[in-house]
């Protein structure tokens, strides 16, 4: 038969049927014969191609052939895939292989990445760096709470747990911020402590169904004022929550990790409602007030723009630009700026500050708490910052 491209299964038969005859002959290479069986390999091995494609294995199956091969058992893929369960899960198909996972595989075992990857084209599970997040900490303080088991059973989710918590988001830098960098001591934020704090921040806030929508012209000299007052109430930082939230500003209560050097934040939730975020790093009155309404001024003159999201503030370095801003409009609504004049001028004792403050409707820890700021000397009248009185009075905090 003379050689064409195969097109039907009949025309499959007759070049089948023809090789055999070729093959008994054993022709040789180069004699007609032989070039006509070599062409009719061709022409049918490109049919059955065609015709009958061969599925890529999948990453499970060319693990488990790869095993067989080299006679390796479950607990040999541990250095691959993690931990004694993460192979069970993996081999059960009940875990994707992670970019980690394809590459040790890849690179122990010799199993192609195309096909550790699959013919899906789906991109394989994220790469979760769970060594730079503090898992531990997230753990200890509760941060995991759909999560039952115990330490040592947190640890070896800890990638499930890090992607449920993150929502999938693992980007440190997924919000733009501006914050103060402890300049003082010179170290650098912990970028993944930084996201792991913000995150908790936002899960929280979120979690208060806050329904008043956010209006800053309500936040005037008279809103000021009265939260100021509340400074006078032994339980005042919470009534002064209770009062920011009703005017649509979720505040959240949540100590600094390791490496954020955070007194406080300002955020905003995905749907654009604001967050102040308050880590109580100093447990005094005084710090308490200043950084409310620092991370206040954020709210109302910085989240209005559409470049950034967030503040993070270490308020114990120096400050410029917007921080400066913020930094003003704390002392002004804290203490206005007239009466501040009067009590630079007074004799200024323990007992001036006391009667200063029942004048001003304030608690005596705002303005203890302004002098031993523009002095820059903490020793004096510590009696009356409000030293160990914030802390108390928020159980959910931990250090």
């Amino acid at each position: 038969m003379k050689p064409k491209v195969i097109h039907t299964e009949a025309e499959h038969e007759a070049a089948l049927h023809r090789i055999d005859v070729l093959m008994e002959n054993d022709p040789a290479p180069n004699s007609p014969e032989g070039e006509e069986l070599e062409l009719l390999s061709v022409l049918v091995e490109r049919y059955e191609k065609k015709k009958y494609p061969m599925d890529m294995p999948t990453p499970v199956a060319a693990i488990q052939f790869r095993m067989e091969q080299q006679g390796l058992k479950p607990k040999d893929l541990v250095p691959y895939l993690g931990s004694p369960s993460k192979v069970s899960e993996v081999l059960n198909g009940k875990r994707p292989l992670t970019l980690a996972m394809i590459r040790r595989l890849n690179e122990g075992l010799g199993i192609p990445a195309e096909v550790l990857i699959g013919e899906s084209c789906n991109p394989p599970a994220v790469e979760v760096p769970v060594g730079k997040f503090p898992v531990k900490a997230m753990y200890e303080r509760g941060w995991f709470d759909w999560f039952t088991g115990n330490w040592n059973l947190a640890r070896e989710q800890a990638e499930e747990l890090l992607l449920r918590f993150f929502n999938n988001n693992l980007d440190v830098q997924a919000i733009p911020a501006l914050h103060r960098q402890n300049v003082r001591s010179g170290s650098q934020e912990d970028v993944f402590a930084l996201h792991a704090w913000k995150t908790r921040v936002i899960r929280v806030a979120t979690a208060k169904q806050i329904k008043t929508p956010f209006n800053n012209a309500a936040i005037n000299e008279k809103f000021v004022s009265n939260l100021r007052a509340l400074s006078l109430y032994a339980e005042g930082p919470k009534l002064a929550i209770s009062l920011l939230e009703q005017y649509g500003i979720a505040v959240v209560v949540e100590s600094h990790l390791q490496g954020t050097h955070l007194d406080g934040a300002a955020l905003r939730m995905a749907g654009g409602a604001p967050v102040i975020a308050l880590t109580v790093r100093h447990d005094r009155l005084d710090n308490f007030w200043f950084c409310l309404f620092h991370e206040l001024a954020h709210v109302t003159k910085h989240l209005c723009g559409d470049k950034t999201d967030a503040f993070f503030d270490n308020l114990d370095t120096k400050a410029d630009g917007i921080e400066s801003e913020a930094d003003q409009f704390a002392l002004d609504g804290l203490i206005p700026p007239a009466e501040w004049a009067k009590i630079k001028k007074a004799r200024i004792i323990a007992k001036t500050i006391i009667e200063e403050a029942r004048r001003l409707v304030v608690h005596p820890a705002v303005i203890a708490g302004r002098i031993r700021r523009e002095r820059h000397d903490y020793s004096k009248f510590s009696q009356l910052v409000g030293q160990g009185q914030v802390r108390s009075l928020f159980p959910d905090w931990r250090n």
